[in-house]
């Protein structure tokens, strides 16, 4: 299991790079006492459902509980668990500046001046910085140039391209789904439906997908969506987007779209992609004793 304490400066950049880690696969947990750290590690170790990746958000926050983060990590050293410490800091004028442009208040200094406890708190870190496996100056970093560095530093394996695409199909006569960023309707591809042996299969069959993609409107259509794709998906990436859901749709759910949805499915998971596929209303049907 990977396990991974991010601290660092008020200010820095922390609720940023968990959001981050949490699209990359972590559970995150933001301001855990540190008392809590070994218990907390045994629970994962022992639970049912295995957690692989583990970042917990610890700083000045928890007050005289943060001084028991060295004991803490003591423990966990002690009973075998590995963990990584991530650090993040800027430049005293640029914390200034953020806390003046929020005009939230500084956990050091909740009637007094910024600078004074901007100081403060560097000094009482620095211990633990000097621990630190990861050390990410944000003073000069946009949000996406931070999660491209918190990518590189935890992203494992070559599957992760920055973004974690869904396929997803669906019926509109079920509605579009809510979180889609990209929809596409293929009802203009004739309907296995009304084909008496193969109404009742599914898109996943190879009869229903040889029949919707031997019409060239259905090849020429998916052919164009693959090239749309692969021009967006960088793109998006660019800015900053971690997650896309591309929706699907036919009448029903059932055929059409889970065909075409199953072929850029395959086509990005050959691509290296993180990508996943879900068929939202393919069996409703069945369910439904039709």
């Amino acid at each position: 299991m990977r396990f991974v304490i991010v601290t660092g400066l008020s200010g820095a950049g922390k609720s940023q790079a968990i959001r981050f880690m949490e699209d990359l696969g972590f559970y995150c947990i933001d301001n855990m006492p540190p008392a809590l750290i070994s218990k907390f590690a045994e629970i994962c170790f022992q639970s049912s459902e295995k957690i692989e990746k583990v970042a917990l958000v610890m700083d000045i926050r928890g007050g005289d509980l943060f001084n028991d983060l060295f004991s803490g990590l003591e423990t966990l050293k002690e009973t075998k668990y590995e963990y990584e410490i991530l650090f993040l800091e800027s430049r005293d004028e640029v914390l200034i500046k953020r806390y003046k442009e929020t005009r939230r208040k500084h956990p050091l200094a909740p009637d007094g001046r910024i600078v004074e406890a901007v100081k403060k708190e560097r000094d009482l870190l620095q211990n633990v910085r000097s621990r630190a496996d990861h050390i990410i100056d944000t003073s000069n970093l946009l949000p996406r140039q931070l999660k491209e560095q918190i990518t590189d530093i935890f992203a494992e394996g070559k599957h992760y391209k920055g973004i974690i695409i869904t396929i997803l199909s669906f019926g509109f006569k079920y509605g579009i789904p809510l979180d889609s960023d990209l929809v596409f309707d293929v009802r203009f591809i004739p309907n296995p439906y009304y084909i008496q042996s193969l109404k009742k299969f599914t898109g996943k069959n190879d009869d229903v997908k040889n029949y919707v993609l031997k019409w060239p409107e259905a090849t020429g259509f998916l052919d164009k969506l693959k090239e749309m794709v692969a021009f967006l998906i960088p793109n998006y990436i660019k800015e900053g987007k971690s997650q896309l859901v591309i929706s699907i749709g036919c009448t029903g759910g059932k055929h059409r779209s889970v065909t075409i949805a199953e072929q850029l499915y395959k086509t990005l998971a050959e691509q290296e992609h993180s990508v996943v596929i879900e068929h939202r209303d393919m069996d409703k049907d069945a369910k439904r004793g039709k």
